[in-house]
């Protein structure tokens, strides 16, 4: 098995390399780079290529790790109990399988995406170790032990929001995905928009680069908000021209609401691209 792109996922040459050395190493990828640089796109990516299941547990706040290996509903087993059912004499009725389950049991190979994982508490990525590790885990009500059939290929992202555990981070294979240059970001938008004018990806390109180098930008636009700002300037038929308008009273590029997304930062650029107007005049 080995992942050498796909025709709708740029990927550069040392991020195939990450994903074919986690591959080999049989240990999880640990992915990390801004949001909107195509983190979680990339399990989807990486499964299709190789031609496995995508198995997709998104993290959330309140996410334990056992909710990614099964539940047991107890309150519904009690309900039932109370009202007679039947079903309540087969626990493995009120046994809710993860997605940790569902990957483990699936027949072939697979891909199991943990998005986000620095959303959940600091505890969550250590409550995860044995199962990495292993690829099993006990099911205490039906003492059952769940093993790997094959062992799946493990995915996981973070936004760096937190700091991982040491004794996490040495059972991972670590790559971060630097924000891409102007010539790969070109080839990403030609892969979404292959009738994109030329004169209009330039200047896009430009107006994209020159505002993510802003001084105390708050928040710098993504890959993602790129491509939703050029799916805007195509639908309204924005001309090239327009993106470098010489009028000070059109400081910021049109249709910005895809780009910046806080006053404080549309603010900042229009004071930044005033004055540097009045020094040209």
């Amino acid at each position: 098995m080995r992942f050498t792109g796909t025709d709708t996922y740029v990927a550069t040459d040392d991020l195939m390399l990450a994903v074919n050395a986690a591959i080999q190493l049989e240990r999880p990828l640990l992915i990390k780079g801004e949001p909107g640089t195509g983190k979680t796109m990339l399990a989807e990516e990486v499964a299709k290529s190789l031609g496995h299941p995508l198995f997709q547990w998104h993290i959330k706040s309140t996410t334990k790790a056992q909710h990614g290996l099964y539940e047991y509903d107890a309150v519904s087993r009690l309900r039932d109990s109370q009202l007679g059912d039947d079903r309540v004499h087969d626990i493995n009725n009120y046994i809710v399988r993860g997605k940790l389950w569902d990957a483990f049991d699936n027949q072939g190979h697979s891909v199991v995406l943990i998005d986000e994982v620095d959303k959940a508490d600091i505890e969550f990525p250590n409550d995860l170790l044995r199962e990495l590790d292993r690829m099993e885990f006990y099911v205490y009500e039906t003492q059952e032990l769940v093993k790997a059939k094959h062992r799946p290929l493990i995915i996981i992202t973070s936004n760096n929001e937190k700091e991982l555990p040491d004794a996490f981070l040495r059972r991972c294979f670590f790559h971060y995905i630097r924000f891409p240059d102007k010539e790969t970001m070109e080839q990403i938008v030609q892969v979404h928009y292959p009738d994109l004018k030329k004169d209009l990806l330039k200047s896009a390109l430009e107006a994209f680069f020159e505002l993510r180098e802003v001084p105390g930008l708050k928040k710098k636009p993504s890959t993602s908000e790129l491509l939703d700002w050029l799916k805007l300037l195509m639908a309204e038929d924005i001309p090239a021209e327009a993106l470098h308008s010489e009028d000070q009273r059109q400081a910021i590029p049109p249709l910005h609401g895809a780009l910046l997304k806080n006053e404080q930062d549309i603010h900042l650029f229009e004071r930044l691209a005033f004055m540097h107007r009045r020094t040209r005049t």
